[in-house]
């Protein structure tokens, strides 16, 4: 379980009546307080008693109610739904190898919802598939549980988790989607500990793109979560545009025979007369640059004379030229096909932070103030592309 929550925002009426209590007392004490929440409860659906069979396949919705939290105080809460294959909600037992849990994109503000069945289907079928070698599960009767994650202020990551319930006949079906998120899994990427989730191409709804590093001879997987598990096999076209050297590996991985910082490209692209997703993968020379005012008011694509210096290994940081004109900080990955802010990103809490909005005139006016850098004469970008931390100075 996460921290408990400590702050909120307090509702309208509150607020309202906040200047009336201070004006009659000095004793905050009187004052509305929320306090620390340490549980609520699910309740069990209809459909979960007695023997029935919930077809997730067929898109009918489930309802899920529960109880606010007990924060002493009618605090407005956001809530998740969260689905597992396993009970306890646990990854990575010797005998449950992969399992997890799912949450849903959904979010509700109410108490009472009707949760997307297609979005419940998809997730217990994804489940499925990592805990079971990729196998079908359709048609299976499967036990599904469920649980819900409760959150005062949605932003930053402050909640409480629900008791679980219990789905015990439950059947599903494959149904081919176009990925909304890609990551890479293998031994050269973040030192083999974790995947490295990808940035979307800015435009496009079914490509995503990343900078890695690759030890020669090993492997990666690739896949539309963070427990990535597909490799060679599901590669329908496949494009070493970085000479990279790619075949193969052993454990079923696309494996690099030359080592090297490499600019990967993936593409899920459904075919819907067969029931499934189709991957391009491509690798493509490592080449990042800086461009508008900090490169001098240099706007051209590339921006020759801006490109970033890349290390010798994946724990060095790619630098930038100095800086010679101050203003937003511009910067993308040159990738053959696509213009620059097709491939743009920024730094956001010293992080990569990947275009995902019209910038019609930069990120601060069109994204927000967060998400834009200053530049200064003279500073310089330093970019570590495996962990994705970045900085100016």
């Amino acid at each position: 379980m996460k921290k408990i929550i400590k702050s909120f925002v307090l509702p309208l009426l509150a607020i309202a009546v906040l200047p009336m209590m201070t004006a009659c007392s000095e004793d905050r004490d009187s004052n509305p307080t929320l306090q620390d929440a340490t549980e609520f409860h699910l309740n069990t659906p209809a459909i979960a008693l007695g023997e029935s069979t919930y077809d997730l396949a067929k898109g009918a919705t489930l309802n899920l109610s529960c109880n606010q939290p007990n924060y002493g105080y009618t605090a407005p809460v956001v809530y998740q739904v969260q689905v597992s294959i396993d009970p306890n909600f646990t990854k990575d037992t010797e005998a449950n190898k992969g399992v997890d849990f799912k949450t849903l994109k959904a979010t509700y503000t109410s108490a009472n919802m009707n949760v997307d069945g297609a979005e419940l289907n998809n997730a217990v079928v994804k489940l499925y598939q990592n805990s079971h070698e990729g196998a079908d599960p359709t048609g299976i009767d499967l036990p599904v549980y469920v649980r819900l994650r409760a959150h005062v202020d949605f932003t930053d990551n402050t909640y409480i988790n629900s008791n679980v319930i219990k789905l015990p006949h439950t059947q599903v079906s494959y149904v081919a989607v176009t990925p909304t998120e890609m990551y890479l899994s293998g031994a050269s990427i973040h030192h083999g500990n974790e995947a490295k989730q990808m940035g979307a191409i800015y435009g496009e709804t079914d490509w995503f793109y990343c900078m890695i590093y690759a030890e020669a001879n090993t492997s990666i997987h690739f896949g539309d979560d963070d427990t990535a598990s597909n490799g060679y096999a599901n590669i329908a076209n496949l494009q070493d545009n970085g000479n990279a050297g790619l075949s193969k590996a052993a454990d079923g991985g696309i494996q690099f025979a030359n080592a090297g910082w490499y600019i990967i490209a993936i593409q899920g692209k459904v075919d819907a007369a067969n029931n499934k997703i189709v991957y391009t993968f491509r690798t493509e020379a490592p080449k990042a640059y800086i461009i508008g005012a900090a490169a001098g008011g240099n706007w051209g694509d590339p921006t020759t004379g801006w490109e970033l210096t890349a290390p010798d290994n994946a724990d060095g940081q790619w630098v930038s030229p100095e800086f010679t004109g101050a203003g937003e900080l511009r910067v993308y990955m040159k990738i053959p096909g696509w213009d620059w802010w097709h491939t743009e990103f920024t730094i956001y809490k010293g992080k990569i932070y990947y275009r995902d909005a019209n910038l019609v005139n930069s990120w601060s006016a069109d994204k927000g103030a967060a998400y834009s850098v200053a530049c200064s004469v003279g500073q310089k970008l330093y970019v570590n592309f495996d962990t994705d931390a970045a900085e100016v100075k």
